[in-house]
């Protein structure tokens, strides 16, 4: 579904990724993990083109670096970022319909698309009306997720959804990403928290200093003792609890 080759990209002319290629498959979960500021963020940044980047970017077999990121969302993309930006002052509600403003004319198709996410996510739609500024670090993830979703991506790229969040709340964004996955929907996780991410995730990829270092199967990159020393710490378990 999405082919990255060679890309690099930075900021005031210096590469924060230099040279990174992957793929992701329809349907599945890849995993970038990686120490901070390795550029993470600034690999799916450069694939929504956010920031310029240089290399090849596929999505469906045709090239989208060329486009900018209205054209990248119509093509398939979405972005949930690290800080969510919400439209703090907007609604619950009001996010979600701006998130599918392309298909506000598709009626029947935009009422399906806000149900879904309220299925998805059932605290926003006890939330509709509540001010999206006044959420809990939580509830604006699920906000965030569900307004990229009303996009109809095929791809999801989600930029550390964990971060900050109470354990609970992290269990639950990840039965969330495995959900969508079931769903159909291919996702492409940044994330810090390396155990959740791997156990999930479908491939991996490690990123530091700008260059992908190692990638594999995820389940083989959990059990290397490298990754275990530098990122996890002991054991990988999976969400379940079960060691793996």
């Amino acid at each position: 579904m999405l082919e990255v080759a060679g890309l690099s990209a930075g900021y005031r002319g210096v590469d924060a990724i230099v040279d990174v290629s992957l793929t992701v498959a329809p349907g599945s979960v890849v995993t970038v993990i990686g120490p901070n500021g390795a550029g993470k963020t600034t690999l799916l940044n450069a694939i929504m083109g956010v920031v310029p980047a240089r290399g090849c970017i596929r999505l469906h077999a045709e090239e989208i670096g060329h486009l900018d990121v209205e054209g990248r969302v119509a093509a398939g993309l979405g972005l949930v970022p690290e800080r969510r930006e919400l439209f703090g002052p907007l609604s619950v509600e009001d996010n979600l319909r701006l998130g599918g403003y392309r298909f506000r004319h598709d009626r029947a198709g935009f009422r399906r698309d806000l149900a879904r996410a309220y299925a998805l996510f059932p605290a926003l739609a006890r939330l509709r009306r509540r001010i999206a500024g006044t959420l809990s670090g939580g509830e604006r993830q699920m906000l965030a997720m569900g307004r990229a979703l009303m996009g109809r991506p095929a791809l999801l790229m989600l930029d550390e959804p964990s971060l900050g969040l109470a354990p609970l709340i992290v269990a639950e964004m990840f039965r969330l990403i495995g959900a969508l996955r079931q769903a159909g929907t291919a996702i492409l996780l940044v994330e810090q928290n390396a155990r959740a991410a791997l156990a999930i995730a479908d491939t991996g990829y490690v990123l530091e200093t700008g260059r992908v270092r190692m990638t594999g199967p995820s389940a083989a990159l959990a059990a290397d003792p490298r990754i275990t020393a530098l990122y996890l710490g002991g054991p990988l378990e999976d969400p379940s609890g079960a060691s793996m």
